[in-house]
């Protein structure tokens, strides 16, 4: 392994001085923080992680902790977006991802003792269940985090505008001329919290009454929960012309159903999803919905966790939103009044 001692030999200069050209010192002159680099470029030298974790305190080590009970973060497009952005943000401020779990091999422990055990300088929170009491023992310690959709008053988060995103959704509809709008929307968390009031501040904008039995819960991601109540709205009495969808993926679920029914869309029936992934503009038709910028989420989340990390003393907890935009699609059709 190449160390210090052999690029200071090839260079003719100090250890002490290509430690300081490798570490961002500018006590020494330009041209020698040149060769120094270019020199331990050509000996392919890898800075030591332990012993710069003995010297620094700082292992360039970030957490991420990501837990999806339907099992489809990692796969789903947006948080895949999300986690990719973490990933390429980190390495280009010369930090390392490691994911958070309580467990390490079979041996159970809390986030914050994982966190711990891994020397990492702070933790992406990007998916999990915010009420679990591992996660406010992390966010109340000294370990910098940056929550991601969710707010706590002591650490900074990351925030997909959803109240914004809801109502740009929710008044496209009503602007298609659409009255009987129902709104399948996921599991009550706090993104759920925010979609509703800006589906239902659009609504009451327009003085349009949503009755009860159009606002109908599901499961983010989950097919055959929306593809059962999405069967529900179609069932009653007085059916929906509008159907607003918890997510670009759960939407095939209803999909299916409208279409076992001899349903088309946007002829029959006009339908919106949610996340503006790839995929949506593939289906046949292309989906109306909101899409979520993940690659900017991701890249702040990780901007802001590094400014906590490197300015620890100067750095003020704040939340930062990150707005959308409408993808109108082909799935909504405009109705006469």
């Amino acid at each position: 392994m190449v160390t210090i001692k052999d690029i200071s030999k090839a260079c003719g200069v100090s250890p002490a001085t290509v430690s300081k050209a490798l570490n961002g010192y500018d006590d020494i002159s330009a041209a020698t923080i040149r060769l120094v680099k270019q020199t331990a470029a050509e000996l392919n030298y890898t800075p030591n992680a332990a012993a710069r974790l003995l010297k620094t305190s700082t292992s360039h080590n970030i957490g991420v902790l990501f837990v999806d009970d339907t099992m489809s973060g990692l796969t789903h497009e947006y948080f895949s977006y999300i986690l990719n952005s973490v990933k390429e943000e980190a390495e280009a401020n010369g930090y390392d991802i490691t994911f958070i779990s309580n467990t390490v091999g079979k041996k159970p422990m809390s986030f914050l003792q994982h966190c711990l055990y891994r020397n990492c300088d702070g933790v992406v929170i990007a998916s999990v269940n915010f009420d679990n009491p591992g996660v406010h023992e992390l966010v109340n310690s000294r370990v910098p985090v940056v929550t991601i959709d969710y707010g706590f008053d002591n650490v900074s988060s990351v925030i997909s505008d959803n109240v914004e995103g809801a109502y740009n959704l929710a008044s496209y509809l009503l602007d298609m001329g659409h009255r009987k709008i129902a709104f399948i929307h996921g599991e009550l968390t706090s993104v759920t919290r925010k979609r509703l009031v800006g589906f239902n501040r659009a609504m009451q904008e327009r003085s349009v009454n949503i009755p009860a039995e159009y606002l109908r819960e599901a499961r983010y991601h989950d097919t055959e929960s929306v593809r059962k109540v999405t069967a529900e709205l179609m069932n009653l009495p007085d059916p929906p012309t509008a159907i607003m969808f918890p997510d670009d993926i759960s939407y095939l679920g209803g999909q299916a159903e409208l279409t076992n029914r001899g349903l088309r869309i946007p002829e029959d029936i006009s339908v919106c999803g949610y996340d503006g992934i790839n995929i949506s503009q593939m289906m046949n038709p292309p989906l109306t919905t909101w899409h979520q910028d993940a690659g900017r989420i991701g890249k702040e989340s990780v901007r802001k966790l590094v400014e906590a990390i490197e300015h620890r003393d100067t750095c003020a907890a704040e939340q930062i939103m990150v707005s959308g935009k409408l993808i109108s699609g082909y799935s909504v059709r405009k109705r006469e009044q």
